[in-house]
C-alpha cells in the first residue's frame, strides 16, 4: 500500500499546517516501519521530509491555492497508483487516488467571511463543499470542528475522526537563564503579556488592544503587551486599533522570531492572551501550558475543549472582561500557581505520538473498504 501526503503547502506558507505535517510524519515514521509513503513536495522546495526509509520524496510543479490546481495535481498523481491520499489543508484535487482522506483543521471562513480576503473565501467556499463530499473519511483537531462540519457542511458524523494535536517536546519549562537570554534579545523586561499567533482578523487583535488600553488605565505600571508571530490579511483594522488606543509605545512586536526561541518566550511571560472569534485548535494555548504560562482564552469553538480547566475563558467581545482576566492573572499570585500546575499537566496529554496514531488508525480503515 502506498500512501500519498501532500507536504506542499509548506514551501509557500509556513504555520500551523506546515508544523502538522512536520510533526504528524515524524510520528508516523516511528509507528509504522512497514507502510510506503509518499511525501508529495513543491520541486522548488529544498527541505525534505522523509523522516524514514519506507519514506521517499515525490516532487511536483503543481502550486498550492492555484486556480487549476484541482486538475494540474491530478494529472501530476493519477499515474503514480496512489493507494491513500491524505492532504492536510482540507483540499482535495480530482480523483488522484483509490481513497482521498482530508484533515479539516477548521471552517473559520464559514462562520467569519468578513474576516477573509476575497480570494481566499473564494477558493474555499468553492471547493470545501465538493472536498468533504469526496473524502472517504475526515480527520480534525476538535469536537467543535467535528461539530462545525456536521451543522454547516451535513458532513455524516461517522466520516469524522477527532484527533487532538501534539506538542513539540521543545516546549517545557525553560531555566531562568534561557528565558534571560531571549528577554535580553529582543529586549523585553521581566514581565510581559504575550499573544502568538498570526496577525489577522480572527484573531481578535482589536479586541485585545481594547482590554489592554482598559488595564492600562487601571494598573498604570502594566507590563507591555508583546505580539509574537507574523502579518496576515487585512492588516488594517488591526492597525486602526493601535491607533484608537495610542498603543503605539505599549506594544513590542516581534515577527518571524526563530521557532527555538518560542519556549522561552512562553515562559517569560506572565500570561498568554487568546482572544480568537475562533479557532480549530489552538495550538499555542497547549505550548503556553507545556511551558508553564497560563493562558486567557476566548470561551468559543474548540479553545475551551483544549485548555479545559487550566485557563480563564472570556467573551471575545467583551475587553472588560479581557482585562479583569489579564489583571486577575498580573496580580493574583495563587490563581497563577494553581492554573500554571493545571496547565503542565494538561500539556502533558497532548502528544504527536497519539496523533499519529489516530491517523494511522484511520489510514487502515480506509484502506479496508
Amino acid at each position: 500500500m502506498i500512501i500519498a501526503i501532500d507536504a506542499r503547502l509548506k514551501y509557500y506558507r509556513p504555520g500551523g499546517i506546515a508544523e502538522y505535517v512536520r510533526h504528524l510524519l515524524g510520528a508516523l515514521a516511528a509507528l509504522d516501519t512497514r507502510t510506503r509513503y509518499a511525501v508529495i513536495h513543491h520541486f522548488r522546495d529544498k527541505e525534505t521530509l522523509t523522516p524514514g526509509p519506507n519514506f521517499r520524496r515525490v516532487s511536483t510543479i503543481t502550486p498550492s491555492h492555484h486556480r487549476w490546481e484541482r486538475w494540474l495535481l491530478a494529472a501530476e498523481i493519477l499515474p503514480r497508483r496512489i493507494d491513500i491520499y491524505h492532504t492536510p489543508e482540507g483540499i482535495l484535487p480530482q480523483r488522484v487516488a483509490r481513497r482521498h482522506i482530508i484533515t479539516v483543521h477548521d471552517v473559520h471562513y464559514l462562520h467569519y467571511p468578513q474576516y477573509m480576503t476575497a480570494d481566499s473565501r473564494r477558493y474555499y467556499n468553492d471547493q470545501i463543499t465538493r472536498s468533504v463530499r469526496q473524502a472517504d473519511a475526515i480527520l480534525v483537531p476538535s469536537e467543535a470542528t467535528k461539530a462545525d462540519l456536521v451543522a454547516l457542511l451535513n458532513v455524516p458524523a461517522e466520516k469524522v475522526t477527532t484527533h487532538m494535536l501534539g506538542v513539540h517536546e521543545m516546549f517545557h519549562p525553560v531555566s531562568p537563564e534561557a528565558v534571560a537570554a531571549v528577554r535580553a534579545r529582543y529586549h523585553l523586561p521581566d514581565d510581559y503579556l504575550l499573544f502568538v499567533g498570526t496577525f489577522e482578523p480572527r484573531k481578535n487583535l482589536p479586541g485585545l488592544f481594547a482590554a489592554y488600553a482598559l488595564l492600562r488605565e487601571e494598573l498604570p505600571d502594566v507590563p507591555p503587551l508583546v505580539l509574537v508571530g507574523r502579518k496576515g490579511w487585512l492588516m488594517d483594522e488591526i492597525n486602526a486599533a493601535v491607533e484608537q488606543h495610542r498603543l503605539h509605545d505599549a506594544l513590542r512586536w516581534i515577527e518571524d522570531a526563530p521557532r527555538t526561541d518560542l519556549p522561552a518566550l512562553y515562559a517569560g511571560a506572565r500570561v498568554l492572551a487568546v482572544p480568537s472569534h475562533y479557532e480549530g485548535f489552538g495550538l499555542t494555548v497547549v505550548e503556553a501550558m507545556a511551558c508553564g504560562t497560563p493562558p486567557v482564552i476566548s470561551n468559543r469553538a474548540s479553545l475551551p475543549e483544549v485548555a479545559g480547566d487550566a485557563a480563564l475563558q472570556i467573551d471575545p467581545d467583551d475587553p472588560a472582561a479581557l482585562a479583569d482576566a489579564l489583571r486577575a492573572l498580573l496580580t493574583d499570585d495563587a490563581l497563577h500557581a494553581e492554573l500554571r500546575a493545571r496547565g503542565l499537566a494538561r500539556a502533558a496529554t497532548f502528544t504527536w505520538e497519539r496523533t499519529a496514531a489516530a491517523v494511522l488508525d484511520v489510514y487502515r480503515k480506509v484502506a479496508a473498504l
